[in-house]
């Protein structure tokens, strides 16, 4: 029997998406769908709390469950918060924004992994997959601006290339990926659909039918780097 599959971020619009298409896959015995208010409700899967600013609130969380884990989504991120926004230039930038945006798309999701670690089985295949974004790649950035989300973003790829290295030691048929979903027609990126081209919006339903392609088709060697939902991969 294989592990358990965990959907951090769960009730957001790409989380609930994932873990509908993963209770429908039945390859997994559990899936777990994890979010601050514990409000990821979808039929046959298994709510729970994640406060991914508080790593005893990870630690407690991952504790809480049993046996070894397959396959951990990491569906959360800020891009606006109320009045906040991504920064349009440097005059912009403030401290506290910054560092709430590096709290959320990069520390939280590497204590995840931190957590995670310790339960991916040593004798199969196993993924960890943090949804990033195709504007963290700093080869990628030709306009500038988005100073934070770019930056927490780039961090976030970072810190998923170094654990991968890391786990592969121990844990060679493990995978640790970053995966960027398109433009998703969620409250995240509502305030920034204008200009996105026609049939480049997409449903949540289809990036995560396919992300979970991309996922399904990657070896080993496509450990620590990033792919978008076409399967093409992004270069830091």
């Amino acid at each position: 029997m294989t592990g358990s599959a965990v959907v951090i971020g769960a009730s957001g619009g790409i989380g609930t998406a994932l873990v509908r298409a993963l209770v429908a896959d039945a390859r997994y015995p559990a899936v777990h769908a994890l979010s601050r208010r514990g409000d990821g409700g979808v039929d046959g899967a298994i709510p729970g709390t994640i406060d991914l600013t508080d790593e005893a609130s990870i630690a407690a969380t991952f504790d809480r469950m049993a046996g070894d884990i397959d396959l951990l989504l990491i569906a959360s991120g800020i891009l606006h918060d109320g009045a906040r926004r991504p920064e349009r230039s440097l005059r912009e930038l403030d401290a506290d924004w910054m560092a709430r945006n590096f709290a959320v798309n990069a520390i939280g999701p590497a204590l995840a992994i931190k957590h995670v670690a310790p339960r991916l089985p040593r004798d199969r295949r196993s993924v960890v997959a943090a949804l990033s974004a195709r504007v963290g790649s700093i080869s990628d950035n030709r306009i500038g601006g988005w100073y934070g989300y770019r930056a927490s973003k780039a961090a976030l790829n970072m810190l998923v290339r170094s654990a991968s290295i890391e786990i592969a030691r121990s844990r060679p048929k493990a995978l640790v990926v970053g995966l960027h979903p398109g433009t998703v027609d969620t409250a995240l990126s509502t305030p920034f659909q204008t200009g996105v081209p026609a049939g480049r919006l997409f449903t949540p339903e289809r990036s995560v039918h396919a992300l979970l392609s991309v996922i399904d088709g990657l070896d080993v060697a496509a450990n620590g780097h990033l792919f978008a939902w076409d399967g093409r991969e992004i270069q830091p």
